[in-house]
């Protein structure tokens, strides 16, 4: 399934290469529900690593972490974006070295046509 222009603009101008989108999310987002059924996948958060620590929003503390999240990474899905875009993702991949660098090259690569 392609998306309009709008709706993925919209959808990359959310992502930032940090955040797991819950399912409930995409599907409120707009998200295909094919691509969240390719994109969607469990996740376990690192207590090591505070960039690897999964935290979901809490009533009462504000946001708690969890050790599992079943959801889709923002960066896979501003690639599948990427993708249907007709950009050459394996090449903004290779040139990048985080993954918020992906989101932003192709969000520049995408502003500059």
């Amino acid at each position: 399934m392609k998306l309009s222009p709008d709706v993925a603009l919209a959808l990359l101008d959310e992502c930032t290469g940090d955040d797991l989108w819950s399912v409930e999310h995409c599907l409120e987002r707009r998200v295909p529900q094919s691509w969240i059924d390719e994109l969607a996948d469990a996740f376990e958060t690192s207590y090591r690593v505070s960039s690897q620590t999964i935290y979901v929003p809490d009533p009462q503390t504000g946001r708690r972490i969890v050790n599992q999240y079943y959801g889709v990474r923002d960066v896979d899905l501003a690639k599948r974006i990427a993708t249907d875009l007709g950009l050459d993702v394996e090449s903004i991949e290779a040139a990048c070295l985080s993954r918020q660098a992906i989101v932003r090259t192709i969000k520049e690569a995408i502003m500059d046509g």
